[in-house]
């Protein structure tokens, strides 16, 4: 069986109804995810070097990590994402992750950089946005653990 997907790419998948699912997983959602990624990655390491020369700021610094960190975990959701049997809810995961990662890394070092926020409680916003992100990635591990 050949399955179109939405952005027009054909898959050939079979009679597998889970190789009929994986096939309509965007191809657009995991190229977003890994360019939003790259972006928050070379974001981190701007806030770094930013962090080391520019203004001493342990919030400009944690900012950094926040966002090396998250942006390398997202990364590697997508990649686990397309081995496994339910590849949206572990793209959802990672959605939810790089969302929280830039909304909590760029309102903290908006902060610390400029004195300023991004909007009233952006910042737990973003923190929780990711707390929720790292125990839905426990649940989906535990939930869909069918690899391809």
């Amino acid at each position: 069986m050949t399955v179109r997907v939405g952005d027009d790419t054909m898959h050939e998948v079979g009679n597998d109804p889970d190789a009929v699912a994986r096939a309509a997983v965007s191809d657009w959602w995991v190229a977003l995810l890994v360019a939003g990624a790259g972006l928050a990655g070379a974001a981190g390491v701007a806030l770094a070097a930013v962090a080391a020369h520019r203004v001493a700021s342990a919030a400009v610094a944690a900012a950094a990590q926040i966002l090396m960190i998250h942006a390398a975990a997202v990364v590697g959701i997508v990649a686990v994402a397309l081995r496994m049997a339910v590849a949206r809810a572990w793209l959802g995961v990672a959605s939810l992750m790089l969302a929280g990662a830039v909304l909590f890394g760029s309102d903290v070092a908006l902060s610390g950089i400029a004195g300023v926020r991004l909007f009233p409680m952006a910042a737990p916003t973003g923190g929780s946005m990711l707390m929720a992100a790292w125990v839905a990635l426990a649940a989906v591990g535990l939930w869909d653990r069918r690899p391809v």
